[in-house]
């Protein structure tokens, strides 16, 4: 039998009752709220954050923790939370997680500080880090069947990339006409649908033999998530320095010993009986299927964040577009990533699943080669077409590879799986923004060559921002005259350009590796029938 064959289980001691294809889909259209609610707020807050400066005068500093509160206590549960659904059932976790989120995001909403924002968003990592692994395993017990479980995964898929599309352009809506407050506070009305008609749509699923919670492993597994985070976080933000590699060090250093602790208490519990309960099954990864969708998700998040990275601030900085135009320019790209998702499901009853993700890499790797190889001095159409023909292979190869995981772990080890493919999510998306963020800061700090004449035309410190960022470049071209400005935007957008060019280069290949991968390792995974 394959590995990615299903044994029809609810994940649960229970038994098995006969559930009307209509109510299948009934709990679906629940399961999209969290979902739709988790992808506006990760992008939708960052239109807010000159409003709330000016609201609660909060501090550069003050800012950034508004912003990265969020996500290192989400990624530092994930794998936790996954587990915790396991054990005490995945609808239960999914029904306190979003009544916390709301009521968190209720009362962040009137924030009389930033200190209080800060807490807030802390607040909301950890009731998130309940919501997206709940989701994504109860879609695995509601739909045991592969064909439809397939097309489950693939609207939740395009659930997601729908409300990080949104996020921009409602977030700026919502400050625009109300207060910054509006934007968590919306998060009520969103909810309110799941928490009044999930009790009777969606079943409950738990594993049926959990085990006892390990509380030193998720001890370890917040000491291997939160530091190494926030190091990858700072590195992105403010370079290379000591702080931020030793906090990484320090997160891989507890990495070795969580993944010791783990096959200890896997090895424990097969010897005892069951009674030793890891927080992260390991064993998941000996699964070749498993493993190898896994790294093509974080390769894709890797190569795909580098990529907005450098076309927001190119849509902003140099093209002159605000915030919201150059949101809603990106937005039939992201349209292309969810038609992508779900035109894939039936083609997979023809080809095999493992050539449908090689092939949307690799048209991810073409998308990246015309900005790697392209001329970007003729206006936004280049970048945005190759981000058109990305988001299409995102789209396909990120459904398939999502299926591809839930099918390959246990029906009761659903929770795990999906929480571990959540984490594979944020850290290639951080990574992503931090090494190629870091590469495209340095090659345009390296290749700038600022015209002659500028160091006498404008104060010694916008000089000094202008030869750091992008954004430094721009302001001091404002403050010079007319051919002054010229040549320093010019020599700006060369130095940029240099730094683009080098990190698609960096994507095309891993992009190209993955592809290969993928075609390799899942050419023996069997078609759907």
């Amino acid at each position: 039998m394959s590995n990615t064959s299903l044994t029809i289980s609810s994940g649960t001691s229970a038994p098995l009752r006969p559930r009307a294809p209509r109510r299948d889909w009934l709990a679906l259209s629940l399961l999209m709220f969290p979902v739709l609610l988790v992808a506006v707020d990760n992008t939708a807050l960052t239109f807010a954050l000159p409003a709330i400066a000016r609201s609660l005068d909060a501090s550069g500093v003050q800012l950034l923790w508004i912003v990265d509160a969020y996500p290192l206590v989400l990624a530092g549960l994930l794998v936790a939370m996954g587990s915790l659904g396991d054990r005490i059932g995945r609808r239960r976790l999914l029904f306190i997680g979003s009544t916390g989120f709301a009521a968190v995001s209720a009362v962040t909403a009137f924030a009389p500080s930033a200190e209080w924002l800060i807490a807030g968003r802390a607040g909301l990592g950890f009731f998130g880090a309940m919501l997206m692994p709940s989701t994504l395993s109860l879609i695995r017990n509601i739909f045991p069947e592969p064909n439809r479980r397939r097309l489950a995964v693939a609207i939740w898929a395009a659930g997601f990339s729908g409300g990080a599309a949104l996020g921009p352009i409602f977030g700026g809506w919502l400050v625009e006409h109300f207060w910054w407050g509006a934007v968590l506070l919306v998060a009520v009305p969103i909810i309110l649908p799941l928490l009044a008609l999930g009790p009777f749509l969606i079943p409950e699923s738990r594993d049926p033999d959990p085990g006892r919670v390990d509380v030193p492993s998720i001890v370890l597994s917040l000491l291997v998530m939160v530091p190494a985070v926030y190091g990858i976080k700072e590195l992105a933000t403010h370079g290379f320095a000591p702080a931020p590699l030793a906090a990484i060090g320090f997160g891989l250093l507890m990495g070795y010993a969580f993944i010791r602790r783990q096959r200890a208490l896997l090895r424990g519990g097969q010897q005892r009986g069951g009674t030793a309960a890891p927080l992260l099954d390991v064993s998941l990864f000996g699964n070749r299927v498993f493993s190898t969708a896994i790294t093509a998700n974080v390769l894709a998040l890797f190569s795909f964040n580098g990529f907005i990275l450098f076309l927001a601030q190119h849509l902003q900085l140099l093209e002159g577009q605000s915030p919201s135009e150059s949101g809603v320019a990106m937005v039939p790209a992201l349209i292309a990533t969810v038609a992508a998702g779900l035109l894939v499901v039936p083609l997979v009853r023809t080809i095999r699943p493992g050539f449908v993700v090689a092939g949307g890499l690799l048209l991810s790797a073409t998308g990246y080669g015309l900005v790697a190889f392209g001329d970007h001095g003729n206006g936004p159409a280049l970048l945005l077409a190759a981000l058109l023909i990305l988001c299409l292979g995102v789209g396909a190869a990120e459904t398939i590879s999502n299926d591809l995981i839930l099918g390959a772990a246990p029906a009761e080890k659903s929770g795990a799986a999906a929480a571990i493919s959540e984490t594979g999510y944020e850290v290639g998306s951080l990574l992503g923004t931090a090494i190629l963020g870091s590469i495209l800061t340095a090659s345009y700090q390296g290749n700038l060559r600022l015209p002659d004449g500028v160091a006498e035309a404008a104060p010694a410190e916008a000089v000094a921002q202008a030869r750091e960022t992008l954004a430094g470049a721009v302001d001091l071209a404002q403050a010079l005259p007319g051919p002054l400005a010229e040549a320093v935007t010019a020599a700006a957008r060369a130095a940029f350009d240099s730094g683009v060019h080098v990190t698609a280069a960096i994507a095309l290949v891993l992009m190209a590796g993955a592809s290969v991968l993928a075609a390799v390792v899942l050419r023996k995974v069997p078609t759907a029938t």
